[in-house]
């Protein structure tokens, strides 16, 4: 279901999700000194974060452009519980708090090369038809969002993202333009160390047909500027392998933000 994800995937899945920061961390809320020289260290326009935001050519082996479909509109991403409503929206590209300005881009891995001769459709079994499909999808595509705030919005968001991964650690249920669909669980997950605090955390649907479809997403601010990241991989899903939000997008955009 789009709920969980508006990059790639249409399964609502269940939220596992983990708090790493400090709000007090070196160069949190302070503008002067060296952190002034950070591209983040003041509020940006829109077209100043659309010159910051990951492009073309800034991470190896993905292709980045537009967000397929886009982000959908904050008043459409609606959870029952309003004190969940900032996991949702992570989920979904959308910044927590009241930014003032925004930009997304989508990074799409690369597809590895095939090692052998691609067999006819009409060749494989059932099972082999899914095998194939589910190599096929096993790249990461992460949505990125970028938000600029006044003051101490920065700080201010990411603290009530951080609320409401512990306040909705049994998960909850949420909608989107009219799609419904649930959390089960919440739980902590380490996230990158970039940036001057983060919030990284995991959801996924345990009571699905399919089982468990785990999403991963990490917010981290950079000075007034948070970096929303949102990684889906239906590939890993399909197969139960375990994967990440993608450290080399996380890369590329911290040194952007630097």
């Amino acid at each position: 279901m789009r709920l969980c994800a508006t990059a790639a995937v249409s399964v609502l899945s269940l939220a596992l999700v983990t708090g790493c920061g400090d709000d007090k961390s070196k160069g949190s809320g302070n503008t002067s000194g060296k952190d002034a020289a950070k591209p983040a260290a003041k509020t940006l326009s829109a077209a100043e974060l659309q010159k910051l935001i990951i492009t073309k050519g800034d991470v190896p082996g993905h292709e980045v452009g537009p967000v397929e479909g886009g982000v959908p509109d904050r008043s459409k991403v609606n959870a029952a519980d309003a004190k969940c409503e900032p996991v949702l929206h992570a989920f979904t590209g959308i910044a927590p708090g009241a930014p003032a300005a925004n930009t997304s881009r989508m990074a799409t891995q690369e597809n590895k090369a095939p090692t052998a001769k691609p067999s006819s459709p009409e060749d494989l079994t059932e099972g082999a038809l899914k095998d194939e499909f589910s190599k096929a999808m096993d790249l990461d595509v992460t949505v990125v969002t970028l938000a600029s705030y006044d003051g101490d919005g920065a700080e201010r968001a990411l603290a009530s993202l951080q609320d409401a991964v512990k306040a909705c650690a049994g998960g909850f249920s949420g909608e989107q333009d009219g799609e419904k669909g649930k959390f089960t669980k919440v739980a902590e997950e380490k996230s990158s160390g970039t940036g001057d605090a983060s919030v990284a955390f995991t959801a996924t649907d345990e009571d699905g047909e399919d089982g468990a479809l785990p999403l991963h997403s990490e917010v981290v601010r950079h000075g007034r500027t948070l970096a929303v990241y949102t990684t889906v991989n239906i590939g890993a899903m399909m197969n139960k392998k375990p994967y990440t939000v993608s450290a080399p997008v996380v890369k590329a955009q911290a040194a952007k933000l630097t």
